[in-house]
């Protein structure tokens, strides 16, 4: 077998990875040094080896923004895009909304002829935002849910979450014959009970103004219907919540959470509920560090009768040997 002048020995066939037509190819190792430490420079539109110094691709396109902010003022007023898409939004934020400012790009007023022309293409884009019994019914839901949201202090990903439960119960006929403002209240509990964030159907129903019995019907309705399941409450992650409304220490605080790490072990806490465990615990804590607090102070924050507290203080000190 001989070779020729480029060093190919005769005969023997190279294979070249198909590129598609019109894209350069994605290079992430160098082929000369297989280095992976690639760096882009835009400004020259190359991309270059760190190690070995050879240029692998040119005439990149650079895909920022071409001005620059240094405040997030100055990026909120500098950018030309709108917000991401989000099911806390009836329509997911992808249509337009023309505002009632009435002010020209100079700040100027503008004509009669013209507002009344705006007023027109306000009206009209808001009948076309909502033009189906089902996008009025997402428009009165997602404005529920997002009152709730803001009223209950909830994090921007539980809200997308509980957008997401009611849309799956509208799409699977959940809502028709029964109030939105329940199954808003109910998914706003599954996405949180989920999440294992901590609120209570006492607190969601009392911010929703709907019963806690209806709400907790529409509950029990999404997890038969939508086959969801739950995950048990952890009662440590309550002792924050109403140490920060009952002003505890942090040292407190600290001695309630190993209070219940041991009664985990022993395996007093199974059946218990979650606040009514969190509060005898930081009860119980509060005895250990001679901090005055009463059993019926950490029963009103934690909106569980004192009896629980007291039974469930009876059983941890009973459990733990604690002479508290």
């Amino acid at each position: 077998m001989t070779r020729d002048s480029e060093g190919k020995d005769e005969g023997e066939t190279t294979t070249t990875p198909t590129v598609p037509s019109g894209k350069p190819p994605r290079v992430h190792v160098c082929p000369e040094c297989s280095s992976v430490n690639l760096i882009e420079d835009f400004d020259q539109g190359e991309t270059i080896c760190q190690d070995c110094g050879l240029v692998l691709s040119q005439n990149l396109m650079s895909r920022g923004p071409e001005w620059r902010a240094f405040t997030k003022e100055e990026k909120d007023e500098r950018g030309r895009v709108g917000i991401p898409t989000s099911f806390s939004i009836h329509d997911k934020g992808l249509s337009t909304v023309i505002d009632r400012v009435n002010r020209d790009a100079y700040g100027r007023q503008l004509p009669m002829e013209t507002r009344m022309e705006m007023l027109r293409l306000r009206k009209w884009q808001i009948r076309t935002r909502v033009h189906s019994s089902s996008d009025r019914n997402l428009a009165q839901a997602m404005a529920e849910l997002d009152r709730l949201t803001d009223k209950l202090h909830v994090p921007a990903n539980v809200k997308e979450n509980s957008a997401v439960v009611y849309r799956k119960a509208l799409d699977s006929g959940l809502v028709r014959g029964r109030s939105i403002a329940a199954i808003a209240a109910a998914s706003l509990y599954a996405a949180c009970r989920s999440a294992e964030t901590p609120r209570t159907l006492k607190e969601v129903a009392g911010a929703s103004r709907i019963k806690k019995k209806d709400v907790a019907r529409c509950y029990r309705l999404l997890l038969r219907e939508l086959e969801m399941s739950m995950p048990v409450e952890d009662p440590i992650r309550c002792i924050s919540k109403i140490a920060s409304r009952a002003e505890i220490s942090i040292q407190t605080q600290q001695s309630a959470i190993k209070v219940l790490k041991d009664a985990k072990r022993k395996g007093v806490v199974a059946g218990k509920d979650p606040m009514g465990l969190a509060a005898a615990a930081l009860y119980v804590a509060c005895v250990l560090e001679n901090e005055k607090k009463t059993q019926k102070e950490i029963a009103e924050i934690a909106n569980v009768t004192e009896v629980t507290v007291r039974n469930r203080y009876k059983g941890l000190k009973d459990s733990l040997g604690l002479s508290a």
